[in-house]
C-alpha cells in the first residue's frame, strides 16, 4: 500500500490520521531515510511496536553527504543541511545503490518469509537492474562530455550524476521548499549561457514557474519532467520504468542532434 503517492512532493508530506490507522495494521513499513521522511522518528512512535520499520537510507552503502562534490556550483550548504541533515536522501537516482538496497530488504525478508520463492525474486530483480545499468550508460554514452550538464529544478540527481559523469547545476536547494533567490537565478542564467546547456529540465512534483522564467530569460529549451522525489504516474510507476523515463528525458535533451 502507497502512502505517498506518484508524482506528490514528499517534502510537503505529512501522514494523515487514516494514513496511521492503516500502518498500524501493516506487518513492515518501508521508508527512504536518510532524513527524507522528516517526521519519521513521530511515526514510529504513532504506530507503535507492531510494524517493523525497514529504513532504505541505512542500507546505502555509499551515501553522498549533503556537501559532496558531484555538484559543481556553488550553493549554500547550510540550507539544505537545516532541511535534509548530513545526507542527501535521493539514493534511489543510482542503480548500484537500488541493488543493495533491493538485497538488504530480501535478507530481512527471508527471515520472516522462508523459502525458495523470495530468493528466486530477489534474483531475477537483480539481474534486471544489471541490465538497467548497462542500458543506462550505452544510452547516456550518446552525450559528450562536455553536455552532461543538469539543470534542474531542486537539488536531487547527485547520485545519477555521480554514477553516470554528470555535473549538477539545480536552481534550488535538496528540498522542493527552498525557493532560489534573485541572486542565485541570474547565477544560474549565466551559467547556463556561459557552458552553452540546451535544455533545462523541471522536475514533476514542482511549480514550473521559476524555471519556466529561467529557461526563457537564457534562451534554452524546457526538457519533459524528471521523476525526482519518488516515482510518477503512467509509464513511471515502478522503479525501472521511472528511471528508464528519466535517462529518455535526459538523453533525448542533451544528445546532440543527427545532421
Amino acid at each position: 500500500v502507497e502512502i505517498v503517492r506518484p508524482d506528490t512532493d514528499p517534502h510537503f508530506f505529512e501522514p494523515a490520521p487514516s494514513d496511521i490507522r492503516e500502518m498500524v495494521e501493516a506487518d513492515w513499513i518501508l521508508a527512504g531515510g536518510l532524513g527524507f521522511e522528516s517526521y519519521l522518528d513521530k511515526l514510529k512512535d504513532s504506530v507503535g511496536p507492531g510494524p517493523k520499520f525497514f529504513v532504505a537510507g541505512e542500507h546505502v552503502p555509499d551515501p553522498l553527504g549533503a556537501g559532496d562534490g558531484v555538484c559543481q556550483e556553488d550553493h549554500d550548504h547550510s540550507e539544505h543541511e537545516h532541511h535534509h541533515g548530513e545526507w542527501d536522501p535521493h539514493w534511489w537516482h543510482s542503480v548500484s545503490t537500488v541493488r543493495a538496497v533491493a538485497a538488504a530488504l530480501a535478507r530481512e525478508w527471508s527471515a520472516a518469509l522462508p523459502g525458495e520463492e523470495l530468493a528466486r525474486r530477489a534474483a531475477a530483480f537483480d539481474r534486471r537492474l544489471d541490465e538497467l545499468d548497462k542500458w543506462a550508460r550505452i544510452q547516456i554514452a550518446g552525450i559528450p562530455r562536455e553536455r552532461r550538464i543538469l539543470v534542474t529544478s531542486h537539488d536531487g540527481l547527485r547520485y545519477f550524476a555521480r554514477d553516470y559523469s554528470f555535473r549538477t547545476l539545480p536552481v534550488s536547494g535538496i528540498t522542493t521548499t527552498e525557493q532560489p533567490s534573485s541572486q542565485k537565478a541570474r547565477e544560474t542564467i549565466a551559467t547556463i549561457r556561459e557552458a552553452g546547456v540546451p535544455v533545462v529540465f523541471p522536475t514533476s512534483t514542482e511549480n514550473p514557474k521559476v524555471l519556466g522564467e529561467i529557461t526563457r530569460e537564457a534562451g534554452v529549451q524546457t526538457g519533459h519532467a524528471l521523476h525526482v522525489d519518488g516515482l510518477g504516474g503512467g509509464e513511471a510507476v515502478t522503479f525501472e520504468s521511472m528511471f528508464r523515463h528519466n535517462v529518455n528525458a535526459i538523453v533525448g535533451g542533451l544528445r546532440p542532434s543527427t545532421p
